[in-house]
């Protein structure tokens, strides 16, 4: 079997392109990592931007409205994002296995998910936001700004869909720089008109909505003509788009898990979020503002997990297995190291960072006691989320989604159903102390299910000739 060692083949002479197989991981990881990593932030840039403008021109109620939407729209979405991950996965072992036919079948099918993907969303989020928002207790005078925020949001949807799926193909492959300059002109773009729209128009969060969704359209454009103009077996032929049934259950096998565990961790975001909006709208704003903040250092440990999946995938494809410990370890390491030190440094930078989003002291004080809690402590949602993205790279998505489910949401759930009731306890401290706790219980669950896989899988490896190791055994 040819693994990825054919440095002659024409997909390593694409200098966009990483070879996962060989030479130096840390260096290749970091290669990989740090355009994903800014990547991640500029998309989160989205929301921020979206914040900031609404929070400085159009007072606190609507910084409120679009904050407090973050936990429904990743409810929404996280189905048909884990989706993307199942792509990702199987683009990379096939890429990785030299499997051109199954490659090119994945990519087709992969972009044709995308766009029904983001159709269905489309319609839930333009005709059930206001329903859902009001049960999750969106305050009286947020609701209908959130609302008329998040039905606009969605019907950018198929674009952001297009982009994530399309974005995921060039991450299986080790392309992450030219997602970075399409998000970065989008970005631009995004942040322009949302100072025309707020300031100028006066449109309040239909302005905000309205800009994402306009540069979210660019982004998946661009990443659509990069597809239609690349050289190597992941190229996309518009007139080849279509679902193969085959191709699509391997996506299902390892992304409906992937996307079951988004929903689960945001559904109990979404009761946390409704216990938030209990205390009334200055809580939920300074909630939103750290939110806001924090999802920076997220996006940054965030590439890791991208990167274990990518690079687990590429070599299980390649047959490669004894290199899977050596890529555990570096993510991990890697991690731990960005959590700690971008974590440290914005509860150091606190207050400055949230006089960007508003100049109530009041919300200010409010922020700060959720970044002291959480981020302090963000390290451990790092490591945790890179055991996910190991056991996914392995083909094991059904195993993180239990773990998951059991380990941080059940956990977090049955939290403020006891200990959060307790008046002693009823503070907003305590809902922040379920998300370490959750963390710490989960990565170790995940550690042990990982060296339970291993185990199982050396003996099956071992069985194997070089020639028996395809990856069609997703």
């Amino acid at each position: 079997m040819k693994g990825c060692d054919g440095m002659a083949d024409k997909e390593q002479k694409n200098t966009n392109q990483i070879d996962m197989c060989t030479g130096s991981i840390l260096k290749k990881m970091l290669l990989f990592a740090i355009p994903l990593m800014f990547s991640s932030i500029l998309q989160l840039l989205f929301n921020a931007a979206d914040i900031v403008v609404v929070g400085k021109f159009a007072g606190d109620n609507s910084l409120a409205a679009v904050g407090s939407t973050s936990s429904l729209i990743n409810l929404l979405t996280n189905l048909f994002v884990g989706m993307s991950i199942g792509a990702n996965v199987l683009v990379a072992r096939y890429f990785g296995a030299k499997q051109t036919k199954d490659l090119k079948e994945t990519v087709h099918t992969a972009i044709m998910l995308s766009i029904i993907s983001g159709l269905i969303l489309t319609v839930i989020g333009v005709f059930g936001a206001g329903a859902i928002l009001k049960l999750m207790k969106s305050p009286a005078n947020v609701l209908p700004l959130a609302t008329r925020y998040i039905k606009i949001y969605f019907l950018g949807m198929t674009s952001t869909m297009v982009y994530n799926f399309g974005s995921a193909i060039l991450r299986a492959v080790g392309d992450t720089k030219r997602p970075l300059y399409y998000l970065l002109l989008a970005g631009v773009v995004n942040v322009v008109l949302n100072l025309i729209f707020v300031i100028v128009f006066n449109m309040g969060v239909a302005g905000v909505a309205l800009a994402t969704a306009i540069s979210q359209t660019i982004s998946a454009i661009l990443v659509v003509r990069c597809l239609m103009k690349e050289t190597s077996d992941i190229r996309l032929d518009l007139r080849m788009l279509k679902i193969s049934y085959n191709k699509f259950f391997k996506i299902l096998q390892i992304g409906l898990p992937a996307g079951f565990q988004g929903i689960l961790f945001s559904l109990s975001n979404v009761v946390i979020q409704s216990s938030i909006n209990s205390f009334g709208e200055t809580v939920v704003a300074g909630n939103s503002a750290a939110g806001n903040i924090e999802g920076f250092v997220y996006m940054a440990m965030n590439a890791m997990y991208q990167s274990a999946i990518s690079f687990v995938g590429q070599n299980v494809g390649a047959g490669k297995y004894e290199r899977i410990n050596r890529i555990v370890i570096t993510a991990e390491l890697l991690v731990i190291a960005i959590g700690v030190g971008f974590g440290g440094a914005v509860v150091l930078a606190g207050e400055p960072l949230l006089r960007i989003y508003t100049d109530s002291s009041e919300v200010v004080a409010i922020g700060i006691r959720r970044l002291n809690i959480i981020v302090l402590t963000y390290a451990l949602c790092g490591m945790m989320d890179v055991m996910v993205g190991v056991l996914r790279g392995l083909g094991y998505s059904f195993v993180p989604m239990i773990v998951s489910l059991i380990g941080a949401c059940a956990f977090r759930l049955v939290w403020i159903a006891t200990i959060f009731k307790i008046d002693r306890f009823h503070t907003i401290e305590t809902i922040y102390l379920s998300y370490p706790i959750s963390w710490t219980l989960t990565f170790i669950a995940h550690l042990i299910s990982f060296l339970i896989i291993r185990r199982k899988l050396k003996r099956k490896w071992s069985g194997y000739g070089e020639e028996s190791r395809v990856v069609g055994r997703v």
